[in-house]
């Protein structure tokens, strides 16, 4: 009886940790702005997720913050620069083209180069190692010896 009594206070506790869903917009079109800026910023917890698609509590004061200044009459720009000036680059997922940031564009070449410049000293070096020699004089000479010698000791 215990048990039981234990697991319905358990299954009736659960909701407790339920947060309230978020009101729905009053004017769709603001929302509509709000969704399509967000969706070009990064979250800073999650990383892989834009602003839009996160649900964490940064997240969620980031989308207000930006709720707010549009129904400030702020423009898209103006946001993104608060943004970027607040948090830096790194919260805009397509980020400009500047030297703080050209090891971010050029990273993913420089590695797609390096790959192949490794792969090509490999299978050089691979070929190198397979192809068939010819013999020196000596060599040749040596080996004869060697399979006279076997045969002979062979055939005794």
């Amino acid at each position: 009886m215990k048990r039981m009594t234990a697991v319905l206070l358990l299954v009736l506790a659960l909701p407790a940790y339920a947060k309230e869903a978020a009101p729905a917009a009053q004017d769709p079109a603001l929302e509509q702005r709000v969704m399509r800026l967000t969706a070009e910023l990064r979250c800073l917890v999650c990383q892989n997720q834009s602003l839009a698609d996160s649900h964490a509590d940064l997240a969620i004061d980031l989308k207000n913050q930006v709720r707010s200044q549009m129904r400030a009459g702020k423009s898209d720009a103006e946001i993104r620069e608060f943004m970027v000036a607040r948090y830096g680059d790194f919260v805009l997922y397509k980020p400009p083209l500047k030297s703080t940031t050209a090891l971010l564009w050029a990273g993913p070449f420089v590695l797609l180069a390096a790959g192949g410049l490794a792969l090509g000293f490999y299978l050089r070096r691979r070929r190198e190692r397979l192809t068939e020699r010819e013999l020196t004089p000596e060599q040749r000479a040596r080996a004869e010896a060697l399979l006279r010698a076997g045969q002979e000791g062979g055939t005794r």
